[in-house]
């Protein structure tokens, strides 16, 4: 029997629902009264998604984040949070204790109320956090323009690294090596750069999953091509990528985990972007330009290279 994959779930999940208009976007938005409601859901299972060396209150804060970082793509305020919790039946106090650190450390960074949630028992830890705002209007995936700028809210590629270090694939140590290991465990959405830019942005998406999946998402949504002619790369993981012999177009496109986004401007706004880029001490990077056709290609002089969706996908 064939294997199904996330999207194949997704369809017959859809077909049976009935919904033939489904276009995937990083949150759902829906009507209650004359308020538009923004929500977001997202669940993080121990097994797969919480290496042994993390600690539980950087995984609790880190599922609250993963939702956060949705809302920063599309210009969201978060403001209400409900969690559930699945936990085994040894689990101890302090473990317990951590956890809720966590989750109320995130909850304050961010500006969230928990109202509540649900809490079971079973084999593993499992968060599921379900974040809630409102706004009248959300960036898309889909409305990016020929001649727009791509840029990137952050360099890319440490999270690979840092979570090889977490898994003990990697034992090095040294600044570069806590850098990796904290870009993994301690994301930081940029809410606050998506807030006050939202109106220039033409689209924007989460590239939690990895950089490659949301380009060629955006790409196809917006039935455009993106070519990209900067790699958003600092000079740290370009040395240590060429020295323990990594592909470094694999480190910084199908990584994931970065938990910045991918917003596409008209030309006329580079500047007012830089600007509040530099008010708000947000690095983000020009990565290139969106073109008439499809895909998404990394242009190097002459050559055009085709990138291809090699992100994160559950059941694969």
């Amino acid at each position: 029997m064939t294997k199904l994959d996330e999207s194949t779930i997704i369809k017959i999940f859809q077909k049976e629902f009935g919904n033939k208009k489904f276009v995937s976007e990083d949150v759902e938005t829906f009507n209650l009264g004359k308020i538009k409601i923004i929500a977001k859901t997202d669940t993080l299972v121990e097994s797969t998604d919480i290496p042994k060396k993390m600690e539980l209150e950087d995984a609790a804060r880190k599922s609250i984040v993963a939702c956060v970082s949705d809302f920063a793509s599309k210009g969201v305020r978060p403001e209400f949070g409900i969690i559930s919790i699945n936990l085994p039946n040894n689990i101890t106090h302090s473990k317990i204790t951590s956890i809720a650190k966590g989750f109320k450390k995130a909850a304050k960074e961010y500006g969230i109320v928990i109202l509540g949630g649900d809490t079971n028992s079973g084999k593993e830890i499992v968060f599921n956090v379900s974040i809630f705002g409102n706004s009248n209007k959300i960036v898309t995936r889909k409305d990016s323009k020929i001649g727009d700028i791509v840029f990137v809210t952050g360099p890319f590629g440490y999270t690979k690294i840092g979570l090889d270090l977490l898994l003990g694939k990697r034992n090095d140590k040294g600044k570069f090596a806590e850098k990796s290991i904290k870009s993994m465990t301690n994301p930081k959405p940029k809410i606050s750069f998506g807030l006050k830019n939202k109106k220039y942005f033409s689209s924007s998406m989460d590239s939690s999953d990895g950089l490659s999946t949301t380009l060629n998402e955006m790409s196809k949504q917006s039935k455009k091509k993106f070519v990209i002619n900067n790699i958003p790369v600092r000079r740290d993981l370009e040395k240590y990528a060429k020295s323990h012999n990594l592909d470094l177009i694999s480190l910084v496109f199908h990584g994931g985990e970065e938990y910045e986004f991918v917003f596409t401007v008209q030309p006329k706004y580079k500047k007012i972007i830089k600007k509040n880029a530099r008010l708000l001490k947000t690095p983000i990077i020009e990565i290139g330009q969106v073109e008439s056709g499809n895909g998404v290609f990394l242009k190097e002089g002459r050559n055009y290279n085709r990138i291809r969706d090699l992100g994160w996908k559950h059941f694969r």
